[in-house]
Parts: structure tokens; C-alpha cells; sequence
């Protein structure tokens, strides 16, 4: 294993495991309980499972009663594209590895199962569910180690395949550039969509560079250009255009999404999103 990606798991683990802490176990929650009644609060119950909703219409506190915790499916599938070789800070690959490592440790530390999917041309590879940080591990370095330059992945079709796959309802995490069209629609009837949408931030606003080589990531086509202002212009504006529609999408769909760069700390942004738990 390289000291980097071995220091990255160091580090990842260490956030996970030492600073979620208090009783919020993991970054997933509510989707291990099965909703059983409503009965009027007593002393010693959890004020967390307080029913504000009722509490405020009868004037009496109640409380929420569920059936016994069922353990999570967690889903980590990665897009792994040619796309992803870029970075000014650290190359988009690096990070989606990282994301990964997060989610698959806070998977262990709740005791939820995780399986961990490759999504990349020629289809699809998909891990063993596990609990063991062996098994987070394993598909970390995966990530992390794949040659992704020359690839061009048919993500509507590798999604398709998956949604077969997965039959299980699950916290499902599609983590990649979305520099692609994706739809997620099919995914989302049946899990939990969350997209995490890995960037760099100068992809998104690039500066004026002049002539210029420049190499296709996913088909290693090349091209002599002058990337100037109108240049620059032209394709801030396709960005734009792309990701008005992908923000659209899931609005649409109710899928929640987080972008991280790769100039950011992915830990932070997905507590965040998941309300700020730590």
C-alpha cells in the first residue's frame, strides 16, 4: 500500500472513529428504526425521540416508539471516469478514495453493512457487503490504485446494471466529477440517494491560458487551441448550463448532494450535509 493512501486511511479513520462522538455514532440515521407508535412522554425516555409536530398540537409531550434497530445497507459507488485524473490540489481521484474511506468507516462504526461498487468501463465491480476495516480497506485501495486515464464510462447503463444489482433499500452514495449527464431517477425509487459531487475548483473557473496542449482524460484525443478570455467564456458558460440542469435533476428527484473540492476537507462537508452531527 503506497504512505499515502496509507496516511489518508490514518487520518480518515481517525476523524470517524475520535470525533464522531456523544451519542451520534454514525454520519446515516433513521433508516435503522421501523416506526411503531406514538405514546405520551415519561421520565427517562430519549427527549430525541420527542414528536415536536404532536408535542405542539395536543400541548403534551409525546414520544416516537420504534420496532428494534434493523442494521443499514450503505452504498458507496464510485464513477470512475477519466475525468477524475485532474486536480490542481490533489487529482478528483485522491479525494472520491477519501470519501469513500469516510463513509465506509462510519458505516463500520454503526455496525451498518457496506458495499462498496467501481463503476468504470466495462461495467461494474461490486465488494462483499462488510463490517470489517479490513474489507473498507481493501476497496479504498481499489479506488484509489485504478488507472482511470483512457477511460470512458457509460454511467446510464452502469447505473441501470446497479439498480438491478442492489436489491436491498439503501443509504445509496454515488460519488464522481458529474461532469457527465447522470440520471439517478431509477436509483432513487428504490434507496436513499446521495450524489457527491467531486470537483476542482479551477475546472469550474479556469483562467486564460493561452496556446495550449490539451489531452482528452477519457479518449486521450489531443488538440492545439488558444484557450483565451472567449475561450474561457464559452466554457464557464457550458458548466453552468450542465450543472443548472444536474441541480434540476435532483431537485427533482429529492436526492440530497453535497460538492466537495479537492482543495476541501470531505469530512467536514458530509457531516454537514448529514446536519452538522460531531
Amino acid at each position: 500500500m503506497k504512505k499515502r493512501l496509507r496516511t489518508l486511511l490514518i487520518k480518515t479513520r481517525r476523524q470517524v472513529f475520535s470525533e464522531m462522538i456523544g451519542n451520534n455514532p454514525s454520519l446515516f440515521h433513521g433508516e435503522g428504526y421501523d416506526f411503531s407508535e406514538l405514546r405520551e412522554y415519561q421520565v427517562g425516555d430519549d427527549i430525541r425521540k420527542i414528536d415536536w409536530t404532536i408535542t405542539a398540537k395536543l400541548q403534551k409531550p409525546y414520544v416516537k416508539l420504534f420496532h428494534e434497530e434493523r442494521e443499514l445497507s450503505v452504498v458507496a459507488a464510485c464513477m470512475m471516469g477519466g475525468s477524475l485524473f485532474f486536480g490542481t490540489h490533489r487529482i478528483k481521484q485522491e479525494v472520491v478514495a477519501e470519501i469513500a474511506a469516510i463513509l465506509g468507516y462510519s458505516a463500520v462504526k454503526n455496525g451498518d453493512l457496506f458495499t462498496g461498487v467501481v463503476l468504470t468501463e466495462g461495467g461494474e465491480k461490486v465488494d462483499r457487503p462488510t463490517k470489517r476495516i479490513f474489507g473498507i480497506n481493501r476497496f479504498v485501495e481499489s479506488v484509489d490504485s485504478l488507472s482511470v486515464l483512457g477511460r470512458k464510462v457509460d454511467y446510464e447503463e452502469g447505473l441501470r446494471r446497479l439498480f438491478r444489482r442492489i436489491k436491498r433499500r439503501s443509504v445509496l452514495f454515488v460519488v464522481g466529477d458529474f461532469l457527465s449527464e447522470v440520471d439517478l431517477a431509477l436509483l432513487s425509487k428504490r434507496h436513499e440517494v446521495i450524489a457527491v459531487i467531486v470537483r476542482d475548483r479551477f475546472e469550474e473557473h479556469p483562467s486564460p491560458l493561452g496556446q495550449v496542449h490539451l489531452v482528452d482524460p477519457e479518449t486521450g484525443a489531443t488538440l492545439q487551441t488558444h484557450f483565451g478570455e472567449r475561450s474561457v467564456a464559452k466554457y464557464r458558460a457550458q458548466i453552468i448550463a450542465s450543472d443548472k440542469r444536474l441541480y434540476h435533476h435532483l431537485h427533482k428527484h429529492r436526492i440530497r448532494f453535497v460538492k466537495v473540492y479537492t482543495d476541501e476537507d470531505p469530512f467536514g462537508k458530509l457531516v454537514r450535509l448529514f446536519g452538522g452531527r460531531v
